[in-house]
């Protein structure tokens, strides 16, 4: 990937994340889903536990590179990587905890959502911290996006 296609991603997670920063702070998102699947009527999860409120985490793909030259990012990027952990520092040796396809293969639309309630380990209670990362068709990753905080 090319100098400016990182810098252009870096700063469409940039935006992406304020706005996720400013719908409510550190304890919730900016919109809600319903978060798919079925549920029993007293709101636990099969096989135990609770089901955690919707936190839905919005973003925009880059369009242009950092000179302005458009970029398309439908056949430019592979996928999304969503790294959340409870100390806001994120480094090269982070594992992503959801894993996007850039494009849908259903609707062919850029995936620019993500229900943050459908990873598993996170719980009720804990300050989390989430950032991105855009992977291009190449294989090569952004820096990750400045870290937003969240909590259910």
């Amino acid at each position: 990937m090319r100098a400016p296609v990182r810098a252009a991603i870096l700063v469409s997670m940039i935006v992406m994340l304020a706005a996720f920063s400013g719908c409510g702070g550190g304890g919730s998102a900016g919109s809600a889903d319903s978060g798919g699947g079925s549920l029993p009527g007293d709101g636990s999860l099969p096989g135990g536990g609770t089901a955690l409120p919707a936190r839905t985490l919005n973003w925009e793909a880059p369009s242009s590179y950092t000179d302005g030259t458009p970029m398309n990012p439908l056949s430019d990027l592979d996928r999304f990587e969503v790294y959340v952990n409870e100390s806001g520092s994120f480094d090269g040796s982070e594992v992503p905890q959801a894993v996007l396809r850039a494009v849908d293969p259903a609707t062919l639309q850029l995936t620019t959502s993500f229900n943050l309630a459908n990873i598993t380990a996170l719980t009720i209670g804990p300050r989390y911290w989430v950032s991105l990362r855009a992977v291009a068709l190449t294989g090569l990753k952004s820096d990750f996006s400045p870290p937003a905080s969240f909590s259910f």
